[in-house]
This record gives C-alpha cells, structure tokens and sequence, in this order.
C-alpha cells in the first residue's frame, strides 16, 4: 500500500546538510554575458549526508535537516505539552498505547469503578 510505502521511506530516511555554497558561477573579467546556471537546475541542491560515512540520498530518498523535537517531554517553548498525566489504553499497540505514549518511561495504571443510574 502506499502507506507502507512512505512508512519504508520515513524509516530510512537520512538526515542531510546544504553546503554553504552559491549556485551560481562567478562571473569572468572577459565575459559578454554573467555566466548563468540553467533555468533547470536552478533549484537543485548537492544535499550531502551529515554522517560522512553514509551515502548521498538519491533522488527518491526522504532526507530532512533537523531532527524533530521530542514529544514526550514538556517543551513550552516549542508549545509541546508532554505524554506526562496522559490516559493511555494498556492493551492499545497504537498511538493511544501506554508503551509508545508513555515513551518507555513505564506508566501506572489506575481501576475505577462507576456505577451510574439507568434510565
């Protein structure tokens, strides 16, 4: 599916640098004309692995420049409230599971029982 598609891409993706680098080339005492980069590859950018052991990503590649924050801890900086005093599904292995929720921290559980009226 094309989901486990970008999931395979997310779980590889590598983590890039842009050389501080002009694309365009300086110009010769002697030239009529600056010397231009062509219109299409005005954008392209020469990402280089910031592990120097790896490889350069290729063209279908997911890369990013920075790694995300963590969710997990209380950031008010960045607006980020933190998984701490969360209610969290004990038997869930998704999102809303106390394992990955909980962010291996380890978690307590907590019964209740409610006795409500019928109608």
């Amino acid at each position: 599916t094309v989901g486990d598609a970008l999931k395979d891409r997310f779980d590889g993706a590598s983590r890039v640098m842009m050389p501080n680098t002009d694309l365009e080339a300086p110009a010769q005492r002697n030239d009529a004309v600056p010397h231009r980069v062509p219109r299409r590859d005005r954008y392209r950018f020469q990402l280089r692995p910031h592990n120097p052991d790896h490889k350069s990503p290729g063209a279908k590649d997911l890369v990013y420049l920075e790694p995300s924050p963590g969710f997990c801890e209380k950031n008010p900086r960045l607006g980020i409230p933190g998984t701490h005093g969360r209610a969290c599904n004990d038997t869930s292995i998704g999102v809303d599971g106390c394992d990955l929720m909980c962010c291996g921290r380890g978690y307590r559980t907590e019964t209740m029982f409610v006795v409500e009226r019928c109608n």
